[in-house]
């Protein structure tokens, strides 16, 4: 697992250092306040789609989740007038029983995880559009706008989730990096401190072995897909307030592919049963600097989707690579070894 994040690691200081040499404005401390706030943002709904990836799944809807999540929260307090904090609560609420509809659609009806969250990627975007009439909606009031209650209360918000931290007398440390933070040591600490993490695990590395061991299989992917959903509906609220105003048909679009490919570059096995929060995290670190470096090197960005498929490639091929040589490694100095114990087992059998 370290093997896989030193990889990833690697690659973001090369990216890094590569950007900074082209444009020393990458460096300036808007600038680093910035990639460091999309990181996280991007980062939050990676580490979610990580644990269904461990167990051997995938969720197409992350995306749509987390534009109807920004949907929803902005219907609540601008059309309905909710309290921020009971919307908010709703919204989340919301996203786990999507994600629980999820895990018993493909546990109980035994569809497959590509279908389900396929229709679930159409339909709440669908269910987004709709709802607000395709129109803009924003959580955060705009200037002149007087159709928000609560407004006090919205604003404290606002702060929580997309303000920022003076550190020092230049930089200013986003707020969504703290959400990032707080979320990664839970996600860590549940995967590797706690029995149910070593469970999903267990599931991607050999289903039927983890049933026949008395691992309850379809409670795990449930799980996975719960917090799956729910860290998409974190996001979505993240993304809300940092948008402003939220767009139906825009907001989550091709943001699945980010987190999927964060989580794979990050040594997520679509095979499952591999991955660290960490490698999801610098992974999407990375994925955030490549679309900085495009535009501020100057490349078109018609060309930025392609630059990064290739950059991710390169990045999962190099990482095969690196892990089929540490595995001829640890063949060749399990041979040495064993060749070792024989020979000193014959030397013991000849002084004897």
């Amino acid at each position: 697992m370290k093997k896989n994040v030193f990889g990833i690691f690697g690659l973001l200081v090369t990216v890094f250092v590569i950007t900074a040499i082209a444009d020393p404005n990458f460096l300036s401390a808007y600038n680093m306040q910035n990639t460091v706030k999309w990181s996280s943002l991007y980062g939050v709904m990676s580490i979610g789609v990580a644990f269904v990836i461990i167990t051997g799944g995938i969720d197409l809807s992350i995306g749509s989740v987390v534009g109807l999540v920004a949907v929803v929260l902005s219907f609540f307090t601008k059309i309905q007038g909710l309290d921020p904090i009971v919307a908010i609560g709703l919204t989340l609420l919301m996203s786990v029983l999507i994600g629980l509809i999820h895990g018993l659609l493909i546990t109980k009806a035994k569809l497959q995880p590509f279908v389900v969250t396929l229709c679930g990627l159409l339909i709440y975007r669908s269910l987004s559009r709709w709802l607000t009439d395709n129109q803009s909606l924003g959580p955060v009031p705009l200037e002149g706008d007087l159709g928000f209650e609560n407004l006090e209360q919205i604003l404290m918000l606002d702060y929580i989730f997309s303000g920022q931290i003076p550190i020092g007398d230049f930089f200013k440390l986003p707020t969504p990096a703290l959400f990032l933070l707080v979320l990664a040591l839970a996600g860590s600490i549940f995967l590797r401190k706690t029995v149910w993490g070593r469970y999903l695990y267990a599931l991607g590395n050999n289903e039927d072995g983890a049933r026949y061991s008395g691992i309850d299989t379809d409670r795990m992917k449930i799980v996975a897909y719960v917090l799956c959903s729910f860290f998409a509906g974190i996001a979505g609220i993240l993304f809300a307030f940092e948008l402003g105003s939220v767009q139906p048909a825009q907001t989550g679009e091709f943001y699945e592919l980010f987190a999927i490919a964060a989580a794979v570059l990050g040594g997520c096995s679509l095979r499952g049963g591999e991955g660290s929060i960490l490698g999801v995290i610098i992974a999407a670190a990375v994925i955030r600097i490549i679309f900085n470096s495009i535009n501020m090197v100057g490349i078109s960005t018609h060309l930025e989707f392609g630059i990064l498929g290739v950059v991710i490639l390169l990045g999962v091929i190099g990482d095969e690579m690196l892990k089929k040589k540490m595995a001829e490694r640890q063949v060749a100095a399990s041979e040495k070894l064993a060749a070792e114990l024989s020979e000193k087992s014959k030397n013991n059998e000849n002084l004897e």
